[in-house]
Formats: C-alpha cells, sequence, structure tokens
C-alpha cells in the first residue's frame, strides 16, 4: 500500500513542479514578447520595462494566449504599428521557444 501511496505523491511533485516550469516559461515568454512590441512602438527603456511587467499582467486574464494576442494587438494598432494578428502570433510562437531555451540554460 506504501508503495502505491509513494508513486501517487511522486506523480502530485513532478506534476507541480510541471506547472511551475510551465508558468515561468510563459512569464518569460510574455516578457520577451512585451520587449518586442515596446521596441515596435519605440517606447524607453522605463516603459518597456513596465509594458513587459504589464503584457505578463494579461496573461493572467484568461485561460491559453488570446488575452495576451488580444493586448498586444490593440496595443500595437494604437501605436500604429503595422502588424498584422498573424505576425504577433508568430512572433510568440518564436519567444516561447526562446524562452524554454533561456529556462532550460539557466537550470544547469
Amino acid at each position: 500500500m506504501t508503495d502505491f501511496k509513494d508513486r501517487e505523491r511522486g506523480e502530485e511533485t513532478k506534476y507541480a513542479f510541471d506547472q511551475e516550469t510551465d508558468f515561468k516559461i510563459a512569464a518569460r515568454r510574455n516578457r520577451l514578447l512585451g520587449e518586442w512590441a515596446a521596441g515596435l512602438m519605440g517606447l524607453t527603456a522605463e516603459e518597456t520595462d513596465a509594458y513587459k511587467k504589464a503584457v505578463v499582467q494579461a496573461d493572467f486574464e484568461e485561460a491559453g494566449d488570446e488575452d495576451v494576442v488580444r493586448k498586444l494587438l490593440g496595443d500595437l494598432t494604437a501605436a500604429e504599428c503595422d502588424v498584422s494578428e498573424a505576425d504577433i502570433r508568430t512572433k510568440l510562437d518564436e519567444c516561447s521557444v526562446e524562452a524554454r531555451r533561456q529556462f532550460m540554460s539557466d537550470q544547469k
């Protein structure tokens, strides 16, 4: 019976670790995405830092990436940047790969 309980605890621990890792990678991805968008909008260094935090916060509005895409599209459109939703989604994918790479290299 203890083998089953030990295995169950191990699975729960692994799940929690995986969830935490996914959260950290998503936050890093959103910061990278915010930095990219801030560059397109011509924000100052201080404004860029604040904007990166705002993009991370936007991800808490709903599950998935739609809230982040909606924020970026709205902000970039308001700043009169010529960027489509497809461009944002492509950059989101690129930032996901880079965020995972950075996270994994930090773990070594």
